[in-house]
């Protein structure tokens, strides 16, 4: 790759030079360009440099089965705001191979391990090419169609077992079970070293030497089962005397293969699977894969619905990062009052979604083409309430009790910094990247619903600290307060559903990448469908998986209570993280 971008004669915009470098994407209902796989670092990074395509939002891959290839996918936006790029790298499923684009966006570095990980394919120049979610003597790569789980029954669901009869027997009793461990030559389990062990402790950096005085460094590991990790997550730290020189988030003991069972449930039946992702944030998971099927399917919620969805989705950021803010101050040592008092708001609002969607978390209150139920007519009023009295008093409160504390400041100011620069360049979004100056919010650079419509302020701040991290979420709920406000005062009535009945749903061959501003940044849902009543390919960009991307960086010469607190500021949810 060329240190500057160097545009072919006559070419003025980023169309004409990728008609120049690959072909358009020519099938009904598929959009974006097919790039050579060996052009497509060069590519990227002459996007990047010449037409500001800075911001690597998603990468997956698709597979073609039985046809014999396999698919790359690129979504690539600009920090500016404005809607997606997206390139295809086609490869041969046999030995697929593809240039990594690491080197240009260093937010590929999980995503490209991921596609590795789940389909097999190699990024060369990776610097780090190793299973993520996954351990290594795991066989096989499960995002294969050809792929098969033990107790496998079919590729579809409902089971021909289950339906129309409703019969049904253990799996376990009809099929063997499948070997889907390989182990290592001359295996025994007394004093074995998993490969994967052995690669991470290579990766940490080589022991230093000081003036006239040897030193090593110290090895710690924190997790996977910790109070705060905040679940099942491991970070490998390498420490030199208290500092921090190397850190590896190690991933995967939870993640249950989300994406598969996506992939053998019908559309709609993976809607209330989008609650267990992210279960804090349930309805803006909701959010994001019905606006993704919507787009497959060119159908738009009635206007009372969009006004619903906006008001599920703000409640939940307030109930998000009010549980954010608290629990940062467990991690920094505090007495639990604070989380205490963060929950208590949650519950109001868990109220609100249980009297209107029927569940307090697992709510699965959206659907294709609108939402399943209209509010009670006293929730409303609730809402009105809460809005108008208990929220905004009890943010101050907040404010208040935290933002001028001494021992919040000394222990969160100038701790875990990630530049704007650095911090786009990994693909961070939301509250993170906003604190780093960085005003991007998908509701405002590339709108959905009735966003448009509203009036709110995209929140930064200017140092990209852990203290900037919790200004910029307190700021946000009282954005989002002023939404509601909106919301309330402006809901019509009519209509909350459009199309038809949802037990009669079709969805056109074809794909679309659907993406909400969720609390934690952006979560997408890039869904291919090829007319069957079951997606080909359901794949999530989480935003807490994409910005532990960034978690090394801004621990590097931290200490280790330091790394606890700059992993709370980042408000991972391990459902969301490991899928």
């Amino acid at each position: 790759m060329s240190d500057e971008f160097t545009a072919p004669a006559g070419v003025q915009g980023e169309a004409e030079y990728l008609a120049s470098s690959g072909t358009a994407e020519t099938r009904q209902g598929y959009s974006g360009w097919i790039v050579p796989a060996e052009k497509i670092a060069d590519v990227f990074e002459q996007l990047s440099q010449r037409f500001g395509y800075d911001f690597l939002s998603s990468l997956t891959a698709v597979d073609n089965f039985p046809e014999a290839t396999l698919e790359v996918v690129y979504h690539v936006f600009k920090s500016i705001g404005g809607g997606p790029l997206e390139l295809k790298v086609v490869v041969d499923r046999e030995s697929p191979i593809v240039p990594s684009v690491t080197k240009i966006y260093k937010g590929a570095e999980f995503q490209e391990r991921e596609v590795w990980d789940l389909f097999g394919v190699k990024f060369s120049g990776h610097p780090d090419l190793r299973r993520i979610l996954l351990w290594e003597g795991f066989e096989g790569h499960p995002l294969r169609k050809d792929w098969k789980e033990p107790f496998y029954e079919e590729e579809a669901k409902p089971f021909k077992s289950r339906w129309p009869d409703g019969k049904a027997e253990p799996n376990e009793s009809k099929n063997p079970f499948n070997d889907n461990v390989q182990y290592p030559p001359d295996f025994t389990p007394k004093n074995w070293t998993p490969p994967t062990e052995e690669a991470l402790i290579d990766l940490m950096q080589p022991e230093a030497e000081t003036e006239g005085l040897e030193t090593g460094q110290l090895i710690l590991n924190l997790g996977p089962q910790h109070p705060s990790t905040h679940g099942v997550f491991r970070m490998v730290a390498a420490t030199e005397g208290e500092a921090i020189v190397s850190l590896k988030p190690v991933l995967g003991y939870l993640h249950r293969n989300h994406e598969k069972i996506g992939e053998r449930n019908t559309f709609l039946q993976n809607m209330p699977y989008t609650d267990r992702l992210d279960y804090i944030t349930s309805m803006s998971n909701n959010f994001g894969y019905a606006v993704a099927v919507e787009k497959l399917m060119g159908i738009t919620p009635p206007e009372r619905a969009e006004y619903l969805r906006v008001m599920m989705a703000e409640l939940t950021r307030i109930a998000s990062h009010i549980m954010a803010n608290g629990f940062l101050l467990n991690d920094l040592g505090a007495y639990f009052t604070p989380s205490l008092y963060s929950l208590e708001e949650r519950e109001l609002i868990l109220d609100v979604f249980e009297a209107t969607a029927g569940s307090r978390m697992m709510c699965n209150y959206f659907r294709f083409g609108g939402v399943a139920r209209d509010i009670p007519p006293e929730t409303l009023k609730k809402v009105h309430s809460l809005v108008h009295d208990r929220l905004p008093r009890k943010i101050d409160e907040l404010d208040r009790y935290l933002t001028d504390s001494e021992i919040v400041k000394v222990r969160t100011q100038c701790v875990g910094v990630v530049t704007d620069e650095q911090a786009i360049n990994t693909s961070i979004t939301g509250p993170v990247l906003r604190a780093s100056g960085v005003p991007y919010d998908v509701r405002r650079a590339d709108p959905y619903s009735i966003y448009e419509r509203l009036e709110f302020d995209v929140i930064t701040k200017m140092h990209g600290d852990v203290y900037d991290r919790y200004l910029v979420r307190l700021e946000e709920m009282r954005q989002s307060v002023r939404i509601l406000k909106q919301v309330l005062d402006q809901m019509p009535d009519g209509p909350i559903m459009t199309g038809r009945p949802q037990y009669q749903v079709r969805v056109p061959a074809g794909e679309a990448y659907g993406r909400v501003e969720g609390p934690k940044g952006e979560l997408g849902f890039y869904v291919v469908s090829d007319g069957k009543p079951n997606p080909k390919r359901y794949h999530v960009r989480s935003p807490s998986f994409v910005n532990l991307t960034g978690l090394e960086q801004m621990c590097l010469g931290m200490k280790i209570a330091d790394a606890v607190t700059i992993l709370g500021s980042l408000d991972i949810v391990l459902g969301e993280v490991d899928r």
